[in-house]
């Protein structure tokens, strides 16, 4: 006597993300109605083959996880599923149309101020059931009216809210009510092609925060950025119409990702609409331009969080407690980093960014600071050389070699590229009179080659520092809620900034700088270093 075979039923009450749904087919003309049976998943609206290993991997699926979440985040719910009832004959389903197993698509069209979401053309297979839309949980509070300033009167100048892969492709664009996002954080994102794609999956993942906003001019970057199923409720606007984010009282905190040359307009017009902030690079390359930024977050009593990712990884914080708080090194000698990107930045965003001096090298000139508990060296001297072509043009460098002599006597050295092969190269060694401690490549494999550091495992940038980009946008959103102050000083920025400065004008003219002169502006090029 052979196993019974397990119907749909049987499925759906293994699985609770799954339901059973029922469609009335004509078999012709002069057919009667037959009823058809499918299994679906409630999170995704998505119709499942019958088979345990697929199921099982849908529901560990990124895709269903993401729409799960966002489901509990807004306090939505799936559309309700028609059951046939456990007592009515299992069918097993089959799909040949691949139509049925894709998700609404949307195409984004520009407008004369924004942006407009229209469906797809439709494709030639429908699913089983029409989509339903997805109700939002029951609230008192009235919708807020749409900040978002019209041009038109047919159409605004925002673009209408993203729906996610639960929603109807005919259902409303209207905007999300404010009641949706009491549950968490309201953010408004300020350029995206200098943010880096661990930001993104931040933005993406925690659940104490909603993306209301997104300012940017280019489109194609919103589209590499995120995709339309997971922005719920958002808007794209334009650089002019960045006020009505500003102006919603719905958004507590701006997230800036624009240029340094860019930002420190946003960060004060932010600051002072009663926004913090956070700024993913430099507030600005000019240290007196910077300092404003800070002063004026102490003006308006918001916070100013500057995105030194670094001294938030969980092994570099290891590493400091190890060096500064238990002395276990003793003194300190030599600190040596090696910092090479994979895959290389554009010439373009590397430039725009500010170079490699204040792109890559002053987040490790911020945590040799903070190893060493010393503001600035006393003599620095750089090398660099570009291997690019186009970085040559435009006169600036994507390898450089910086070595710096503090107070203390503690030489640092420091290995920053833009150019490293098949995996991203990030270590760091700490020699004390007691010892030696050293950070080397994260290795998600554990398995090496010819008895290197180095994974098999190919390893981008956002990924090796994913952590340390999740818990500094974390503490973002606890400085925005009151429950701890910014972790970066106006005077940490201000000396990283410094030293940057000092660094790539060693390179520029060949000559050691000494940053022991009170007149930061015109530092002294040493002659003979000691």
């Amino acid at each position: 006597m052979g196993r019974k075979k397990k119907t749909l039923h049987d499925y759906a009450a293994e699985f609770s993300e799954l339901a059973v749904r029922r469609q009335l087919l004509q078999r012709g003309a002069a057919g009667e109605p037959a009823v058809v049976e499918t299994l679906y998943c409630t999170s995704c609206q998505l119709p499942m083959r019958v088979r345990r290993d697929r199921i099982l991997e849908h529901l560990s699926s990124g895709r269903h996880y993401r729409n799960r979440r966002l489901l509990r985040q807004h306090g939505l719910r799936g559309p309700l599923l028609l059951s046939a009832g456990p007592d009515s004959p299992g069918l097993p389903l089959q799909l040949d149309a691949p139509s049925l197993l894709s998700p609404p698509s949307f195409i984004l069209t520009g407008t004369s101020a924004g942006y407009a979401m229209v469906p797809s053309p439709p494709s030639c297979h429908k699913p089983l059931v029409p989509l339903q839309p997805v109700t939002p949980t029951v609230s008192t509070a009235p919708p807020r009216e749409d900040p978002t300033p019209s041009t038109s009167a047919s159409r605004p100048s925002a673009l209408p809210a993203f729906r996610t892969r639960t929603s109807a492709p005919e259902a409303s664009d209207s905007a999300v009510p404010a009641s949706q996002h009491s549950g968490g954080i309201g953010l408004a994102l300020f350029g995206i092609g200098l943010a880096d794609k661990a930001l993104f999956q931040s933005l993406l993942e925690e659940n104490g925060c909603c993306l209301l906003y997104v300012v940017e001019d280019q489109l194609e970057e919103v589209q590499r950025a995120f995709g339309a199923e997971f922005l719920a409720g958002t808007r794209v606007l334009r650089q002019q119409d960045a006020g009505a984010a500003l102006s919603d009282q719905r958004v507590s905190g701006a997230v800036i990702c624009s240029p340094p040359e860019e930002a420190s307009e946003i960060v004060i017009d932010a600051l002072r609409a009663g926004k913090g902030v956070f700024c993913e690079g430099l507030p600005s390359l000019d240290r007196q331009r910077a300092g404003a930024c800070f002063d004026e977050a102490d003006r308006c009593g918001r916070p100013l969080v500057c995105g030194f990712y670094k001294r938030f990884d969980p092994a570099l914080q290891f590493l400091r407690r190890k060096v500064r708080d238990s002395r276990a090194l003793g003194r300190i000698h030599r600190v040596g980093t090696v910092s090479s990107t994979y895959p290389a930045a554009a010439p373009s965003l590397l430039r725009a960014a500010g170079g490699i001096f204040y792109n890559a090298a002053v987040h490790d000139i911020d945590i040799v600071s903070l190893l060493l508990g010393e503001s600035a060296p006393d003599t620095i001297f750089s090398l660099g050389h570009a291997f690019c072509a186009d970085l040559a043009q435009l006169k600036d460098a994507d390898t450089v070699a910086i070595s710096m002599k503090f107070r203390s006597g503690a030489i640092v050295t420091l290995d920053v590229s833009q150019h490293c092969t098949k995996t991203c190269d990030h270590r760091l060694e700490v020699h004390g009179s007691q010892g030696t401690l050293r950070v080397d490549n994260q290795n998600p494999l554990g398995i090496t080659e010819h008895g290197t550091s180095v994974s098999l495992c190919s390893q981008t940038q956002a990924d090796r520092y994913r952590d340390a980009h999740r818990e500094l946008f974390r503490h973002f959103l606890r400085t925005l809620k009151g429950t701890e102050p910014p972790a970066v000083t106006k005077e940490q920025v201000l000396c990283a900034i410094r030293v940057a400065a000092a660094a790539q004008q060693s390179w520029r003219t060949g000559s050691a700088v000494d940053l022991r002169s009170e007149a930061t502006d015109a530092p002294v090029i040493k002659t003979e270093i000691m």
